[in-house]
């Protein structure tokens, strides 16, 4: 039986009070999204059903994060008004919380299109609620397996979004098992895709060729991309749009976010259709700054301190490679929560050795004597192991020196470290 319309009013407005209350404790909560879930389940389906060009869902095991955040202020700079959920809290109830976030006192949402990151388990979940308009599947990587069991079963969950999108699935056609999604898509939903030139196959390895060390190869017989990276030199960037070469700069850390950077457009172009501005978008991408945790930066007095978010064996060798050892004092902070995954066993598919010469200065977290042993097998020195985060990271700003200062460390980790440091520093709200 359907909720009175009195009860759903007077239930929002309590979850908006929730959800203003979890601001003053560092912001990401998503406990009045949960509250929502319990107390009214049809919200998000009501709210993001209305919305009149529909939902966009970004789902994969790296890059989610920045490349939503790049849609967004892609599509912004054609006119749209985006809803998203900037936290980054990618599971359903995350976004009923970024919702209540972003609705007035009159339950009122100002938005065109939702671009939603989606965690690839909780995908299949918000699917059966909201078919999206468009998706676009990044890749397929060994995260969390404690979690999703196999890489293929993580591959099936992607398989479920894609066949449940209305218009267009956006996928990386260089990960072998995003490709083959193609297959499984539903009558009249179309497909497009980005890639990479030739020359740069061998800079983004598979999941399967990273785990067995083979030199990367691109496959034969790619069906053509919307969009593909072609070079990057720095921040320069060369795109091909069709058969059109266009260049911009691209001012995130990693490599692989410029890569992201080419998924991002060509589900953007998709959105758009002819009414895409391009100049616009190329000038936009040059605009974008790292999403918080992804290579984001604050100031402690005249050093920076870098946030590098570490969740499987990809994205924490990507991101060591992303930066020379020698350049940066260095700390780890491992947690095994929940959003963490409980199952640290990944951290021994990382090759640590690019950090033998500088060494860690300091670990910490829940697990970090885990990350300490994993470190001394790689030769790979740690001045200190402290567990309690915050000593922690006081002990590594004032025991680093004049360096520039960079921390790697899991999700609820990254999260306990902005609240810190957000009583000394700016750091931007996330809320």
């Amino acid at each position: 039986m359907p909720r009175p319309v009195i009860f759903g009013h007077a239930t929002r407005l309590i979850g908006q009070g929730i959800r203003y209350a979890s601001k003053f404790r560092g912001g990401g909560s998503a406990f009045p999204g949960l509250f929502m879930e319990k107390l009214d389940p049809g919200f998000v389906e009501r709210e993001l059903s209305a919305l009149p060009r529909g939902v966009v869902v970004v789902s994969g095991t790296n890059g989610k994060t920045t490349t939503t955040k790049m849609a967004v202020q892609l599509l912004e700079s054609q006119g749209l008004k985006v809803f998203t959920n900037r936290t980054g809290s990618n599971f359903v109830r995350g976004v009923a919380a970024a919702l209540l976030g972003e609705m007035n006192l009159k339950g009122e949402l100002d938005a065109d299109i939702a671009v939603l990151e989606l965690d690839e388990a909780h995908a299949v979940h918000f699917v059966k609620m909201v078919q999206p308009k468009y998706s676009l599947l990044l890749n397929v990587m060994r995260d969390q397996l404690d979690r999703f069991g196999e890489i293929d079963t993580t591959r099936k969950m992607l398989t479920q979004l894609a066949r449940a999108t209305t218009g267009t699935v956006v996928l990386n056609r260089e990960d072998p098992r995003i490709r083959r999604i193609s297959q499984d898509v539903e009558e009249g939903t179309e497909v497009a895709y980005y890639g990479l030139s030739e020359g740069l196959r061998s800079r983004f390895p598979s999941d399967d060729e990273m785990r067995d060390n083979r030199t990367p190869q691109q496959a034969e017989n790619l069906p053509e991309a919307s969009v593909a990276l072609t070079s990057f030199e720095g921040t320069r960037t060369h795109l091909m749009i069709g058969d059109r070469e266009v260049t911009t700069d691209i001012n995130l850390y990693g490599i692989y976010n410029i890569y992201n950077a080419a998924g991002a457009l060509a589900l953007t172009l998709e959105i758009m259709g002819e009414d895409a501005d391009e100049a616009a978008l190329l000038a936009e991408l040059s605009k974008v700054t790292p999403a918080f945790g992804r290579g984001e930066s604050v100031r402690i007095g005249d050093r920076s301190l870098q946030l590098l978010l570490v969740k499987n064996p990809a994205g924490f060798r990507l991101s060591l490679a992303s930066a020379t050892g020698e350049d940066y004092a260095t700390m780890i902070t491992i947690n095994d929560e929940y959003a963490d995954g409980r199952d640290v066993s990944w951290l021994w598919d990382v090759d640590f050795e690019s950090l033998q010469h500088g060494g860690v200065d300091v670990v910490s977290g829940t697990r970090a004597y885990d990350m300490a042993l994993r470190l001394e097998h790689d030769d790979v020195s740690v001045r200190a192991v402290n567990t309690d985060l915050p000593s922690a990271l006081d002990e590594f700003v004032r025991g680093s020196g004049d360096k520039p200062m960079r921390v790697f460390c899991t999700y609820t980790s990254m999260l306990a470290l902005r609240r810190e440091l957000a009583k000394t520093t700016e750091v931007a709200d996330i809320g």
